[in-house]
């Protein structure tokens, strides 16, 4: 037998030596609609059928085709694309290239907390030194900033009242920190790796006017929370809309049942880049492409969009009763199917990950480890049903947790 016997998926479920868990990880955030929807994987078969590899130079019909199938999902400013990666990461860089191409200018901006990818380009843009400490291979033109994380403000502000300073202080950065030579900024809408920061709403509009005075572009990395993860198809069609990103960039959701796909969306005067400057030997390839057509198609035919909004009010009261049930859980915070809660340490995270496994929950942490945060996000088809059950044995794992770790 050939494969992983002993990993079986199963909708929301990955049977592990047979015994079923619910993914609250969605693979490592790329499993969005589950382990095996019909349609997806009947596509991906065909293809595998006819051929798993061309060129680029032989799919870019394609590609456009599948752009077209997502254009009444995009903001209306984001009119072409470059689909000719398979990772985050690659997107990303691309991105900058974009940026620093159109511009002339050199400099990358982006927050403390940020994670943009694992190439040497997309961590020295990140805002974690723990991830560069070991190596000598720095990205020379990045400078990082405060990030909006309102409940351990930088400038110890109170959210309704601090007029969003950690936005307007961007041209404090831009005049003192930077070589004046600005590109670009990059963001999450919300800050995944970081601990599942959710910026107020009005973040996002000082953020696009600062940068409209200064003439600085905004990349929204939306890696995960792209393709429905937030309840719209990209947060910045949603709850990040004042954002106005002039660069949009996917990866992980975008595979629908974790085929590696990722791609570029941005302004039409901003499709800058040559082919040449720019690609990857699977960038674009068949399966990747089907891949991505397959999903964009799912979430419309199954309205999951639709499912996202109905179950992420009660997962998330669930998780504020779970809070209010122990001193140990604060900080609940999310949106749509992108949901956290803080410990009180990164071993207790850690400690709890390892019970929930026992109560059949696969869980994943912030900052590698290093933060304090439980992320709660499933795949965007789970139930009304499956998100009780989800709580129940989320309330388990904390009487476990509490139990072992002597927590009051």
């Amino acid at each position: 037998m050939t494969g992983l016997p002993d990993h079986v998926g199963e909708g929301i479920y990955l049977h592990i030596n047979g015994e079923r868990h619910i993914d609250c990880a969605s693979g490592t955030f790329n499993v969005s609609l589950g382990y095996n929807p019909p349609e997806v994987l009947a596509a991906l078969h065909d293809q595998l059928d006819r051929v798993a590899h061309l060129s680029s130079e032989f799919t870019r019909g394609k590609s456009e085709e599948i752009f077209q199938l997502m254009r009444p999902e995009l903001p209306p400013h984001i009119g072409a694309f470059w689909f000719r990666d398979v990772t985050g990461s690659g997107a990303n860089e691309a991105a900058v290239r974009i940026a620093q191409k159109a511009t002339g200018r050199s400099d990358i901006f982006s927050l403390f907390l940020s994670h943009h990818g694992q190439t040497v380009a997309t961590t020295g843009i990140s805002g974690n030194a723990f991830r560069q400490r070991s190596f000598t291979l720095p990205f020379p033109n990045s400078v990082k900033i405060p990030a909006p994380d309102c409940a351990n403000c930088f400038y110890g502000q109170v959210a309704d009242r601090c007029g969003m300073l950690c936005a307007r202080r961007l041209e404090d950065f831009v005049e003192y920190a930077s070589s004046g030579q600005v590109a670009a900024v990059v963001v999450e809408p919300v800050m995944g790796n970081g601990g599942n920061i959710v910026p107020p709403r009005d973040w996002y509009r000082v953020l696009r006017d600062t940068c409209d005075k200064l003439g600085i572009l905004i990349i929204a990395d939306e890696v995960q929370t792209g393709f429905g993860r937030t309840g719209s198809f990209f947060a910045s069609t949603g709850y990040a809309q004042a954002l106005r990103p002039d660069i949009i960039t996917f990866a992980k959701g975008a595979g629908g049942v974790g085929i590696p796909v990722a791609g570029v969306l941005m302004r039409p005067d901003l499709d800058v880049l040559e082919p040449w400057e720019h690609s990857s030997t699977s960038g674009a390839n068949p399966l990747a492409l089907t891949a991505l057509e397959a999903t964009v198609r799912y979430l419309g035919d199954h309205r999951v969009l639709e499912n996202v909004a109905a179950v992420a009010g009660p997962l998330h009261r669930g998780l504020l009763a779970l809070a209010a049930s122990s001193a140990s859980v604060t900080g609940v915070r999310g949106i749509g199917l992108m949901q956290a809660f803080d410990l009180p340490t990164s071993v207790d995270v850690e400690q709890f990950i390892a019970i929930g496994r026992r109560h059949g929950l696969i869980l994943r942490g912030s900052r590698y480890g290093f933060g304090r945060t439980v992320k709660v996000r499933p795949p965007l088809i789970i139930t009304p049903e499956q998100v009780d059950d989800l709580l129940a044995r989320l309330h388990d794992t904390l009487r476990s947790y509490e139990k072992e770790a002597n927590r009051p």
